[in-house]
């Protein structure tokens, strides 16, 4: 049998009418049947050539522009387009947030097939660029040439790159020369890194063949000016390590907590590897409303500390506490929003799968004098159960903020058994929890909706919901 064959189509004079999910745009071939398109935006008029047929759908890219979008904006970094992390740079920000907030409302309505009430206004972030607070860069001795660059035909005197995985290529490392989502000295501090062991031959990673001494950076900065810098070895050299870690430490005097870690396994995850202390303290602070949270390594906080406080803000609104109730926060993580609305609180029970983020709730707690948290670590759908609440009480509210994957089936069922007059479900996946708001809508009528802007210039968005009790 012959190699299946892919007719590549070119449809031309298409009408870019929407922005779909996964930051890429949709429109419609003459056939009738949608086309994904990358790096496109609402209102542009292009010639689509198509790499990918399905029963219900084209893949393709735009080879030419007829008509701009009256939306469309001159993306501010130069690494727009192969990089793959910012895929909405080219939209005006405020049509990022029109299509957000349609995306939320679509899968509330779509897939909750609920009653809502009106939207309150999605919440844009003060700031679009520069707002993540941790960054992960990748080592590479044989970087990713861009389509320029082969064009160009010139020699690069290096190989080595450090920067983000292009899409889908699990090997192959775009180098960045400067990212705009984490505030200075970011970008000085990679770039430093990068220079320093290209000089002095340092092996930058190589992911086929499993060889080499440099793995992968992290940064983590805090609205308090604190600074974490960890550097991923594939295996044990210690003069060389050494000679950067030294480097670093004396070029960036004001990095708080300086951390490496020798890791030779197949992937590059942290959570199961021991991680060292090089100089500093092994965390750095996060401060809101005067509430202090050590971050480690390992620990999950949300990355845009902005607007994390402004989620938590809305959190707390909705639950509207007056200081007697019980309150529930479920998939507490290191018990942020717990602490942040315990001062409303009679008590709060914080549940979280992960022990180290436990670990790190009754650390914080302790840090800041709050006597009125308990928290609890295990798989929630197994914890959060009749005797669990028989010993620590009735809630009142409920606050749940699960991964993307939403809540478990029990975890609604025990929700909808218990019946607290208030759930407050901040979810970072529209999709999943317009199906947890359907099974819960029996009981539970949806009175508040507001999406969040965590995100700028990516299709992400967080949305809060408040239920009340029929």
């Amino acid at each position: 049998m012959g190699r299946k064959h892919t007719d590549k189509i070119v449809f031309e004079n298409i009408t870019v009418h929407d922005a779909g999910a996964k930051g890429v745009s949709v429109a419609k071939a003459p056939d009738g049947k949608v086309i994904f398109i990358p790096n496109v935006v609402p209102g542009d008029v292009v010639d689509v050539q198509t790499f990918k047929k399905r029963k219900a759908y084209y893949e393709g890219k735009a080879v030419k522009f007829h008509t701009y979008s009256e939306h469309r904006v001159t993306p501010v970094c130069q690494h727009f387009g192969t990089c793959g992390g910012c895929k909405w740079q080219n939209m005006a920000y405020d049509r990022q947030l029109f299509y957000k907030n349609q995306e939320v409302y679509n899968n509330l309505k779509r897939i909750g097939k609920i009653e809502l009430p009106d939207f309150e206004p999605i919440l844009g972030s003060e700031k679009p660029f520069f707002y993540r607070n941790k960054m992960e860069f990748g080592f590479s001795d044989t970087r990713w040439m861009t389509d320029e660059e082969i064009r160009s035909g010139v020699e690069f005197n290096t190989k080595n790159a450090l920067g983000f995985h292009i899409p889908r290529m699990w090997d192959k490392i775009l180098d960045i020369e400067k990212c705009h989502l984490q505030e200075d000295p970011s970008n000085a501090i990679r770039n430093e890194i990068k220079r320093f062991a290209s000089e002095h031959h340092l092996p930058f990673f190589n992911a086929r063949n499993h060889e080499g001494l440099l793995r992968t950076l992290m940064i983590r900065t805090a609205s308090t000016g604190e600074i974490m810098v960890l550097i991923q070895f594939y295996q044990e050299d210690k003069v060389q390590r050494e000679l950067l870690l030294n480097h670093i430490y004396t070029t960036f005097p004001q990095i708080t907590s300086l951390q490496y870690v020798i890791n030779g396994k197949a992937n590059d995850t942290l959570y199961d590897q021991d991680i060292k202390l090089f100089k500093g303290r092994d965390y750095i602070l996060e401060e809101m409303e005067g509430l202090q949270f050590s971050i480690n390594a390992k620990s999950f906080y949300q990355t845009n500390s902005a607007q994390a406080y402004e989620l938590y803000k809305i959190t707390r609104e909705f639950a509207g506490l007056t200081g007697k109730e019980i309150v529930y926060d479920l998939y507490t993580g290191t018990g942020t929003i717990a602490q942040f609305v315990s001062k409303q609180a009679q008590k709060v029970i914080g549940v979280e799968a992960v022990p180290e983020a436990i670990a790190d709730a009754k650390e914080n707690a302790k840090r800041n004098n709050i006597r009125n948290c308990e928290f609890f670590a295990g798989d929630m759908k197994n914890v959060f159960n009749d005797a669990f609440i028989a010993q620590h009480g009735q809630p009142d509210v409920i606050i749940t903020d699960p991964p993307r994957d939403g809540m478990h089936k029990d975890v609604v069922a025990q929700i909808l058994k218990i019946a607290p007059q208030k759930v407050v479900y901040v979810s970072c996946n529209s999709a999943t929890q317009a199906r947890d708001l359907a099974s819960m809508d029996e009981q539970y009528k949806v009175t508040r909706v507001r999406p969040v802007d965590m995100f700028p210039q990516t299709h992400h968005v967080e949305n809060v919901v408040l239920l009340e009790k029929r």
